[in-house]
């Protein structure tokens, strides 16, 4: 009798590519009884790995300080408790700006969570590699410098026409090509049109005053854009296969694809690749900045706070989290950054690896309360009244001309709090501080989209 695909499926195998090949084998040579098991037995499945009945321990660097605090901070440690149930997890920590994104067991912004030989797509989700620059511009005018930023940068979806893009590099376009997981035109596309730009939402350039040297300080603050969302979406299509054949269990959202097998290789040279491109999409911003005032640099120096960061077997997940550490970053040249919204300082941060803070600190203020609860809480006042109450004496611009009261100060979390328990749970000392002059953001870039211009053209 001839051995076919059901009868593989009824001795227990699932089917896959290799059944092809093994059932013209199987019947070339005859196989049956021991001989059939004991070829088949390269074949079989590892026993699938269960979640862990309790959570891994975690480290909770942040305390609530009024009612809204305590529903986002027992959101946010439900949310970690579940998420530390995967089984890859041996560590993880909450940081002072955390909330929650996504249904329980997702990952929270501010979070950290350390695999062993695993990365999971999508604890870094797909705004991978979001990161701050800044660019030292010595004793120069803010205002010329937010002027030239105005005129250089380009926020918004989508990306740059051709006329307006920057010139690719070809050493990294070469690497690009080389890599399983980016070389195809959807990723090479976004990567030479979204470069040089800084995309929506709480994606800013931020121009102020070091309250140390008193120089003028730019800063940047955006992620991969289309070219590391493209990468997300195909990460995590391998991640799910990896999960449904090793651990089912697991929540869909932290499905892992292991370092050790080939796609895991490709997988982390993608993100190095992801990286070298984003941090490329500052300099262009800065440099054509620095290029339109006819100035050099005094300084510069730049993190990642949205990325996956390896330490031998160790991939650390940090989802909204600063890096303390110098062993995260092979290319660091300075002190790093956290942004609290635009009315308060960019905080230049040092600090030391602790075992509480895993070697990260804050990224931000966070939120307390989603964007719509905001917008309902100021519901009694107009755009413009809480634009002017919120800015003043600032040189607040947005490039689409559309306010988004969602990014004003008071949709953050309260930054003297952030601060205070920074210190409390050792998370990074600060060293100095850029004072606002004002800043750019993208506004709200769906008010006027095209389709809902369309829309109300029809109605009318």
């Amino acid at each position: 009798m001839k051995t076919n695909g059901n009868t593989l499926i009824e001795l227990g195998f699932k089917p896959g590519k290799w059944f092809k090949e093994a059932i013209e084998h199987i019947n070339e040579n005859e196989l049956e009884g021991a001989e059939l098991s004991d070829y088949l037995e390269q074949f079989k499945s590892p026993p699938t790995i269960e979640l862990n009945s309790e959570p891994v321990h975690f480290e909770i660097n942040i305390r609530p300080e009024n009612g809204l605090e305590v529903d986002n901070v027992t959101k946010v440690v439900d949310t970690m408790a579940e998420l530390m149930k995967t089984p890859t997890l041996v560590k993880g920590a909450i940081m002072p700006d955390a909330c929650p994104t996504g249904s329980t067991g997702t990952i929270p912004v501010g979070g950290v969570a350390v695999a062993k030989n695993a990365i999971h797509p999508g604890m870094h989700s797909a705004d991978i590699c979001c990161s701050v620059m800044l660019t030292d511009f010595g004793k120069a005018d803010p205002k010329a410098v937010l002027d030239a930023a105005h005129e250089s940068t380009h926020f918004g979806p989508g990306g740059r026409d051709r006329a307006s893009q920057f010139r690719f590099p070809m050493d990294l376009l070469a690497e690009i090509e080389a890599n399983y997981f980016l070389n195809d035109q959807k990723c090479i596309s976004s990567a030479r049109s979204h470069l040089g730009t800084q995309g929506d939402g709480n994606h800013f350039l931020f121009v102020g005053k070091s309250k140390k040297t008193g120089n003028t300080m730019m800063i940047t603050h955006h992620g991969s854009r289309g070219f590391g969302a493209n990468l997300f979406s195909k990460g995590m299509k391998v991640a799910e296969r990896f999960r449904k054949e090793l651990s089912p269990q697991t929540l869909k959202q932290n499905a892992w694809i292991p370092f050790d097998t080939e796609e895991g290789k490709s997988y982390w040279e993608a993100l190095q690749i992801i990286r070298k491109w984003t941090k490329l999409n500052h300099e262009v911003l800065h440099d054509a900045v620095l290029e339109k005032l006819e100035m050099e640099k005094e300084n510069r120096f730049w993190n990642e706070h949205n990325f996956v960061f390896k330490d031998g077997d160790l991939f650390y997940h940090a989802k909204g989290a600063t890096p303390l550490d110098p062993k995260f970053m092979p290319d660091i040249t300075g002190p790093r950054l956290i942004p609290l919204n635009m009315a308060e300082p960019v905080l230049i941060v040092e600090g030391v690896t602790t075992k509480e803070n895993l070697g990260f600190a804050p990224h931000g203020a966070g939120r307390n309360m989603s964007r719509t609860q905001h917008r309902k809480s100021k519901a009694d006042k107009t755009n413009e009244e809480v634009f002017a109450e919120e800015t003043e004496g600032l040189d607040v611009r947005f490039y689409s001309n559309e306010i988004d009261v969602t990014e004003l100060p008071t949709a953050y979390k309260s930054a003297e709090t952030v601060r205070n328990q920074m210190d409390e749970f050792g998370l990074g000392i600060v060293i100095d501080e850029v004072m606002p002059y004002g800043c750019i953001m993208a506004g709200d870039v769906q008010k006027n989209a095209p389709w809902k211009k369309r829309r109300r053209k029809k109605k009318v």
